[in-house]
Parts: C-alpha cells; structure tokens; sequence
C-alpha cells in the first residue's frame, strides 16, 4: 500500500493526506456527531433504546464509523511521521507515540456502544431484566461511552503539541498553524480535567472546545492549499 510504504517521499505523504483528512473528517463527524445526536435523546432512555431499536442499522454504522475513523487515524500518524521525520525524527516519533497511544483506548471505548444492542436484543439470559432496567442499562453504556472518549482527549491533545512544533519548525506551511496546533492540544489536554473536575463550568468548556479547532482549520489548510515543500529531487 501506497501510503506505508517506506520511500514515501513528502509530496507522496502530502497527497496522502488531501485524500486522508477529508475522508477522516466526515466518517468521524457522522460516527461521532451524526449517529448520536439523532439516536440519542438527552436523559431519556426510553426514547433512546426506542430509537436504536428503530435505526439499528444507523447505530451499528455508527459503532463501525467509529473503529474505521481510528484505522484512519493510525494511517495519518503514519503518513505525517514520513512528512516530518527529516523535520525533527524526535517529535516525529513523539507524534506516533502519542497518536497511537489513543487508539486502543477510543476502540475499547466503543464497545459502550455495543453494549445496547445486546441489552435489546432479547437475549434469554436477559430475561431477569425488566424493560425498564434493560433501558437504563442501555443508558448508562452510552453515558460511559462519552467518558470514555473524554478521557482519550488526553492523547487527541497530546500528539498534537509536537505536531505544532513541527509545523512551525518546517516551514512547510504558514507557522501560525504550528501555534494553533499546540492550542488545539492544550485545549484537548485540559478538556479532559476541566470535564471531571469542573462539570459545571461551561464558559471554560467552552472556551477549551473553542481552541481544538486550530486542527480542524490545519487539516482544511492541507486539503485545499498543500504544502510548499523545499525544491528536492524527490522532496525526502
């Protein structure tokens, strides 16, 4: 496969991921933003349970949107260590420490979101359960689900400062990124402790959340203006 193999050069890992992040970005918005906001229904576990049972098939392609946006992302980690390693090979192997460190986590974390379909599902050693307890239950996994992604912000931040780094230090793209980066990470990072420590404290949620679109504006950079790259024979 093209995008691992070893002599892949920096236009190849540029062009890499003008096909990657755009792919990337809308599995994870339909898996993560998408499937949830329409199947689940704030407090309500009836009407919850009710709607995974009706758009089964929406919820299940939301658990697999889910694991496939992970493979992607191991893809990406890749692809940008090849772009960055000549950079820095340091903060490039932190990038891929950092970034992969999450993966397992998020993927593990989906199985909160399988948890449902087995609780609805009938089952004869579910029978013990009352409808009402088995909608709780189904609840609950969600509700343990987002904590869980919650606490994998802590690596979607982390691997995110070296890349800020590496862009500033490249000169591949506008360094202002290379500090946007490093404020999406911040914002990550801190996210996950404001969230358990300081439920109630929207405005600095808020203001967190705020900065983590310094990656999405970095990946919309990529995928519509590239890199400029230094004028080699076969830019490594």
């Amino acid at each position: 496969m093209k995008i691992l193999h070893l002599d892949m050069s920096k236009r190849q890992a540029v062009t890499a991921l003008r096909f990657l992040y755009p792919l990337w970005a809308l599995i994870g918005l339909f898996s993560l933003q998408y499937v949830p906001s329409t199947i689940i229904v704030a407090q309500d576990a009836i009407a919850t349970t009710n709607n995974i049972v009706t758009y089964d098939f929406l919820f299940r392609a939301g658990i697999v949107g889910s694991l496939v946006t992970q493979l992607i992302h191991i893809l990406v980690v890749l692809v940008l260590y090849k772009l960055f390693k000549s950079v820095s090979k340091d903060a490039a192997l932190l990038v891929v420490i950092l970034g992969l460190i999450g993966v397992p986590i998020t993927m593990l974390n989906t199985l909160n979101r399988v948890a449902p379909l087995i609780l609805l599902s009938g089952a004869e050693y579910l029978s013990t359960f009352d409808l009402a307890q088995l909608q709780s239950l189904s609840m609950f996994y969600l509700n343990l689900n987002v904590q869980g992604m919650v606490i994998a912000w802590i690596f979607w931040g982390l691997w995110l400062i070296p890349q800020g780094y590496l862009i500033k230090k490249s000169g591949y793209f506008p360094k202002i990124f290379g500090y946007l980066m490093v404020f999406a990470g911040l914002g990550y990072f801190f996210g996950t402790f404001v969230f358990f420590l300081l439920p109630n404290a929207e405005i600095l949620s808020t203001v967190l959340e705020f900065l983590t679109f310094g990656e999405v504006l970095f990946m919309i950079w990529v995928i519509f203006k590239g890199a400029k790259l230094p004028e080699t024979r076969k830019n490594k």
